[in-house]
């Protein structure tokens, strides 16, 4: 279980949440009409420090995490959160642990 975040999806969430070096920025599921990787849950996102962080991935002089609490959603996945230029907006990709790929 771990979350992965490009360098280029870390430039958008800086340019994008003008977020200057040193910030923190959660992962976290939340009730959705919608589904991610569990139904009736999408992952959130806010700008905040960690309490417990759980996992974290540093890129582009953000610390990007997730609660201890909440690690329950990513059970079992890597999350890899990347930019997509044609779209210019974030994706987020979940994959199996011991996926081949």
């Amino acid at each position: 279980m771990q979350i992965q975040v490009s360098d280029e999806a870390a430039r958008w969430y800086r340019k994008e949440l003008d977020l200057q070096p040193g910030t923190y920025v959660r992962f976290f599921p939340r009730y959705s009409s919608g589904g991610g990787l569990h139904p009736g849950f999408s992952l959130g996102i806010s700008v905040e420090e960690p309490r417990s962080p759980g996992l974290t991935e540093r890129s582009e002089e953000v610390t990007f995490y997730m609660e201890e609490q909440d690690l329950w959603y990513l059970k079992g996945y890597t999350l890899h959160v990347t930019y997509e230029e044609s779209l210019d907006d974030i994706s987020y990709i979940y994959e199996e642990e011991g996926a081949v790929n």
